[in-house]
């Protein structure tokens, strides 16, 4: 596909403390590979791949269609903390800075695979998630476990957010719209919108 040739460019973002897999994750979902021998990402890594998004939430790489360019990134790692007690703050923090009140988030259980140096119950991170109102995966990087699925209910969050953003700005015929047009009132030509602007 060329440069432009998609409907979306969704950009992702994935928090979490020095060490967790964040880097790992995003090149396994990107790329299908996992390298053990990633040194620390000091700022900000990029992967990029496109989708097609369907409604059911799942997606077919490369296809065809129009679709998505996931625009992934990792951002720069705080130290020193236990990454489990420090997801409160990284959630806090992206409600504080994000684009909109509540963002769309997923919270992850990275490195799975490695259950002898478990030290944080499934439980209690499901618990954690519970409390915030979001979905919770365990995920491995390394085997690849839950990456994708992850991935696809954050799209679906995301997809819904907008369609919900759509439905809000067609109103009925017996109502003002929010520019205080009524709906089959015909638009000045050059307040007519070319394409439907969603703040979401």
């Amino acid at each position: 596909m060329s440069d432009g040739d998609y409907d979306y460019l969704i950009k992702f973002l994935a928090l979490g403390d020095s060490g967790v897999g964040k880097t790992s994750f995003l090149y396994q979902y990107t790329d299908g590979k996992f390298n053990s021998k990633f040194i620390t990402t000091v700022g900000i890594d990029f992967r990029e791949k496109r989708v097609v998004y369907k409604s059911s939430g799942q997606m077919e790489p490369q296809a065809g269609d129009r679709g998505f360019t996931f625009n992934c990134g990792t951002l720069r790692d705080r130290r020193g903390f236990g990454s489990f007690l420090n997801v409160r703050n990284w959630i806090s923090q992206l409600q504080m800075h994000a684009y909109c009140e509540s963002p769309d988030i997923v919270l992850c259980g990275n490195k799975c695979d490695l259950e002898e140096q478990r030290t944080v119950k499934e439980e209690e991170a499901q618990e954690l998630a519970e409390k915030y109102g979001i979905p919770y995966f365990e995920t491995s990087a390394a085997g690849g476990l839950n990456v994708g699925r992850a991935v696809e209910v954050l799209l679906d969050l995301i997809m819904k957010r907008m369609e919900r953003c759509v439905d809000k700005s067609w109103m009925p015929d017996s109502t003002l719209r929010s520019n205080g047009h009524s709906a089959n009132e015909k638009l000045p030509e050059e307040a007519t919108p070319e394409k439907s602007k969603c703040s979401c």
